[in-house]
C-alpha cells in the first residue's frame, strides 16, 4: 500500500491515497456521477477501444509537449478543470490547485463554486487561470464577479452549459451530503460516523472553517452565497444560448463553450462567439447514459471544421489518454479527478504529482509511437475500429 504521494506511479495510486484519507461523503462527492454511472464508466472505458500503431525504429533527442490553448502557451496539453467547492478536499483547494497548474506550467480554470476568493487563486498562480461562469444568483450576482475577475487578471471565461438542474447523484443521497450541509442537528447523527472515522480529514477541515460560504457569489443583501443554496440556484439560472450576447458583452476575452457532445451545439457555439468548445458530458455527473466524450469527440471536431479550438474532458487517468484525445482532434484535454485525486491526498504536492504522472506518461507515450512532438499527432497514430464497433 502506498502512503507516500512522492510513490505513486499511477493516478490510480493517489484515488487510493485520497479514498483512505477523506470520508466517505466527501470521496464519493469527488468520485461518483450520476444514476447508475454508466456515463462515468464509459468514459474511461472508452480509451481502451482504440489502440496506437506506432512507427518503431525511430529515436530523437527532445520530446515537445508544448501546446497552444486561446493563444496562452502551455507546457503540456492538460489543464485543469474547475471543480466545485474543491477546498472540501482539502483546505488549500483551488489556491493550492492553481499554485500546481503554474509551476507546471498549465493553466487552471476556477469554479464558480469556489471556497477561496478568486483573487487569492489567481495570486497562487504564474500561469494562465480562467473562470468558470455558473449564473448563480443571476446576472446582478454575475456582472461584480465577472468585473472582478477582469481585474484580478482572469484570462478567460468557461461557459457551462449542461446544468439546467444538478444531475442525481445517487452516491451523495446515501451518504447524508443534504442532512450535513443542512442546520438540523438530529440529522446530521446518522451519517456523523463518516467524519469520525477520518479524524485527520475532519479536524483539518474544522480548524479550516467548516462549510464556509461561497466568496465569489455575492448575492442580496451584500452576503455570500451559501454552499446549500446551490442546488436551487444552478436549477433557477441556467445558461441559454440567448444568454451569449449578454456574455459577450459583459467579458470581453475569449470565451469557452463547456458541455457540447454534438455538432449541432458545437455550431451554435461556434454561432454566438465561442473562441474554444469542451466536449464534456460533466464527468458523467449530469445525464448518465450519454455520448462519452471520447466517442463524440470526432463529431465536434468536424462539425466546428477548425473555426474555433475543441478541448474534451473526461475519464482520464493516464497519459496516454491524453495522447489519443489529441490524435482524435482535440488541442488539449481538461483533467478533473485526475488532479482532485492528488489535492485530496496531499494538497498542492498531490496536485503537482498528478501533473508528473500525466506529463511522464505522455512523453513515454510519445517516444514509444515514435513522435517527437504533440503538434504531429494525427489519426495515423491510433486505430479506431474498436470504437466504431
Amino acid at each position: 500500500m502506498i502512503v507516500n504521494f512522492r510513490d505513486a506511479i499511477t493516478i490510480e495510486d493517489l484515488r487510493r491515497m485520497a479514498n483512505r484519507r477523506l470520508p466517505k461523503v466527501v470521496f464519493d462527492y469527488l468520485d461518483g456521477g450520476a444514476e447508475d454511472e454508466v456515463t462515468l464508466r464509459a468514459n474511461s472505458e472508452a480509451f481502451s477501444s482504440i489502440t496506437f500503431r506506432p512507427r518503431n525504429g525511430v529515436a530523437f533527442d527532445e520530446c515537445d509537449l508544448r501546446s497552444s490553448v486561446l493563444g496562452f502557451n502551455l507546457a503540456l496539453p492538460a489543464v485543469l478543470a474547475p471543480i466545485g467547492y474543491s477546498r472540501m478536499m482539502h483546505s488549500g483547494g483551488e489556491v493550492a490547485a492553481a499554485s500546481a497548474a503554474g509551476a507546471a506550467g498549465t493553466a487552471y480554470i476556477l469554479s464558480t463554486i469556489s471556497g477561496h476568493r478568486l483573487e487569492d487563486v489567481k495570486t497562487a498562480s504564474n500561469g494562465p487561470v480562467w473562470y468558470q461562469l455558473y449564473l448563480l444568483g443571476g446576472r446582478k450576482a454575475a456582472e461584480p464577479t465577472l468585473e472582478r475577475a477582469r481585474n484580478a487578471g482572469f484570462s478567460a471565461l468557461v461557459v457551462t452549459i449542461d446544468t439546467a438542474v444538478a444531475g442525481l447523484r445517487e452516491r451523495d443521497y446515501r451518504n447524508g451530503v443534504k442532512a450535513l450541509m443542512g442546520k438540523s442537528v438530529l440529522a446530521k447523527i446518522p451519517h456523523l460516523s463518516q467524519l469520525i472515522v477520518r479524524p485527520g480529514w475532519t479536524t483539518s477541515f474544522l480548524l479550516d472553517g467548516g462549510l464556509r460560504p461561497l466568496p465569489n457569489v455575492i448575492v442580496p443583501g451584500n452576503r455570500p452565497m451559501g454552499l446549500q443554496d446551490v442546488a436551487s440556484a444552478l436549477a433557477s439560472s441556467t445558461v441559454t444560448w440567448e444568454d451569449f450576447r449578454w456574455i459577450r458583452e459583459t467579458w470581453k476575452g475569449p470565451i469557452v463553450v463547456k458541455g457540447v457532445l454534438t455538432g449541432e451545439d458545437a455550431r451554435r457555439a461556434v454561432d454566438v462567439g465561442a473562441a474554444a468548445v469542451v466536449v464534456s458530458n460533466h464527468g458523467g455527473r449530469q445525464l448518465d447514459q450519454v455520448s462519452p466524450t471520447l466517442r463524440a469527440l470526432s463529431e465536434v471536431v468536424e462539425a466546428v471544421e477548425k473555426d474555433v479550438e475543441v478541448l474534451m474532458d473526461g475519464g482520464i487517468r493516464r497519459g496516454s489518454d491524453i495522447v489519443k484525445a489529441l490524435c482524435l482532434g482535440a488541442r488539449a484535454v481538461l483533467i478533473g479527478r485526475a488532479y482532485a485525486y492528488g489535492l485530496a491526498a496531499a494538497g498542492r504536492s498531490g496536485v503537482a504529482r498528478a501533473l508528473e504522472i500525466l506529463k511522464s506518461d505522455m512523453e513515454r507515450t510519445l517516444r514509444l509511437l515514435g513522435c517527437p512532438s504533440v503538434k504531429n499527432l494525427d489519426r495515423s497514430y491510433i486505430d479506431v475500429a474498436l470504437m466504431r464497433g
